[in-house]
């Protein structure tokens, strides 16, 4: 039984300013699953809220560690929750 399970997660390093957000987008998209990115105050950091399949939540991870062409990902700090529902269906945010 796969529950759903909500990620929380941080990218740090050159994530802004790169088509980092609508990477993440369509890869999620693609992968169906609910939620969004958004670029955090501080210059160098994204923030993801993701919905869905614990195993395929475990591979946007591994997507944000890479992200597209020109970024520079120096981290990512992954939290795990029980999916709580309500978020709509993959969205990017200011």
């Amino acid at each position: 039984m796969n529950t759903a399970q909500r990620l929380h997660a941080t990218v740090s390093g050159k994530v802004q300013g790169v088509g980092f957000r609508y990477f993440v987008a369509k890869q999620a998209r693609d992968m169906e699953l609910d939620g969004h990115v958004r670029n955090l105050p501080a210059r160098n950091h994204v923030e993801v809220i993701a919905e869905g399949p614990k195993p395929t939540l475990e591979k946007l991870a591994e997507l944000l560690r890479c992200g597209p062409p020109l970024a520079e990902v120096t981290s990512v700090t992954l939290k795990w929750k029980l999916a709580k529902g309500g978020l709509p269906k993959f969205t990017v945010r200011g």
